[in-house]
C-alpha cells in the first residue's frame, strides 16, 4: 500500500494538493489525526484500498508530535510511505488569508493576528518538515502545484530524487532548496532585445549561451560539486535533494543552466521545474 501524508502551514496549498491526489485515483482523508495512522491504515488495508492520501496538520495539533514515531512504524510494516510538506513566505500566507477571509485555525478567539498565528504553526511543525519533501508554494500556480504533487508521487521511493528548480531571485529565494546558486554574474540575453521575450528553452537563448565561456564553467562547476557530494546525501536515506539556480527574473540564465545540469545527471532519478515560466497542466 502507498501512503502519501500531506502536512505543512495554513494557506500553503494542502487542500490543492490533496485534491491532486484524488483526481489521480488516491482515497484521501482530510485532518486525521497522527496517532490514528496505523488504525487507519489497518482498516483501509482490510477494505481493499492501496493508494491513501491523509492530511496531518495543526488542526489536530496535539497528536503531531506522534507523527515521525507512526511514519517510522508504518515503514516497517511494509508501507510505502512518504510526506509532503507544503510551506510560503510569510507575506504570501498573510495576503491569501486575507483574499479568502478564512481565519486561520490557531486564531481561537481572534487574539492572535495572523503573522503571529504562523510563526506559532512553524514551532509546531518544525520537526516535521525535514521528514519528506519540501514544496515551497509562494509563487506557484495551482495547476504548478498539482503537476509537482503528482510527479513526487509517481518517482520511485527507494531512489532519491534530484530536483532542479530555476528561480527569479526578484521573486525571492525558494524555502525548499538545499543548494541555491546565484547565477546573476552571467551574461544576461534580456539586453538583447531579440532575445528579451524568449526564455532559455528557447534556441536563439541557447545559442547566446554557447558562445559564452563563463555560463559552461559556471554550470561545470555546479555539476562538479553536485557529483562529489550526492552519494553522501544518498548515505543520510534522503528521498529528495532540491538545487535551486537563480538569476534576476528567472527566464533566462537560470532556466538555460537548470536545464543543462538535469540532462547531466540523466543516469539519476531527476525532476525540473522552472518557477517563473508559465505551466501548462
Amino acid at each position: 500500500m502507498q501512503l502519501i501524508l500531506i502536512s505543512g502551514l495554513s494557506g500553503s496549498g494542502k487542500s490543492v494538493a490533496l485534491r491532486a491526489l484524488e483526481d489521480s485515483g488516491f482515497y484521501c482523508v482530510d485532518n486525521l489525526p497522527a496517532t490514528m495512522l496505523s488504525e487507519a491504515m489497518s482498516l483501509y488495508s482490510d477494505y481493499g484500498f492501496d493508494r491513501i492520501a491523509i492530511s496531518v496538520d495543526v488542526r489536530s495539533s496535539p497528536s503531531l508530535g506522534a507523527l515521525p514515531q507512526e511514519m517510522a512504524k508504518l515503514r516497517h510494516q511494509g508501507f510505502d510511505i512518504r510526506l509532503l510538506f507544503l510551506e510560503a513566505q510569510e507575506e504570501t500566507l498573510v495576503k491569501r488569508f486575507s483574499e479568502t477571509r478564512r481565519r486561520h485555525p490557531l486564531s481561537g478567539s481572534g487574539l492572535l493576528t495572523v503573522k503571529e498565528c504562523i510563526n506559532a504553526e512553524k514551532e509546531m511543525l518544525g520537526g516535521i518538515m525535514e521528514l519528506g519533501a519540501r514544496i515551497d508554494t509562494t509563487d506557484l500556480a495551482a495547476n504548478s502545484l498539482r503537476s509537482w504533487v503528482r510527479e513526487l508521487v509517481e518517482a520511485d521511493s527507494s531512489r532519491l530524487t534530484l530536483v532542479f528548480q530555476s528561480f527569479g531571485f526578484k521573486n525571492g529565494v525558494p524555502l525548499d532548496a538545499d543548494f541555491t546558486f546565484d547565477v546573476r554574474c552571467l551574461p544576461n540575453p534580456y539586453y538583447d532585445e531579440a532575445l528579451r521575450p524568449l526564455t532559455g528553452q528557447d534556441q536563439p537563448v541557447i545559442d547566446f549561451f554557447l558562445n559564452e565561456p563563463l555560463v559552461a564553467e559556471m554550470t561545470n562547476d555546479i555539476r562538479r560539486l553536485i557529483q562529489r557530494w550526492l552519494p553522501h546525501f544518498g548515505q543520510e536515506n534522503r528521498s529528495y535533494l532540491t538545487v535551486a539556480i537563480g538569476c534576476t527574473g528567472g527566464q533566462h540564465r537560470s532556466v538555460y543552466i537548470t536545464e543543462q545540469l538535469a540532462r547531466a545527471f540523466g543516469d539519476q532519478q531527476v525532476m525540473l521545474r522552472h518557477r517563473q515560466l508559465p505551466h501548462h497542466d
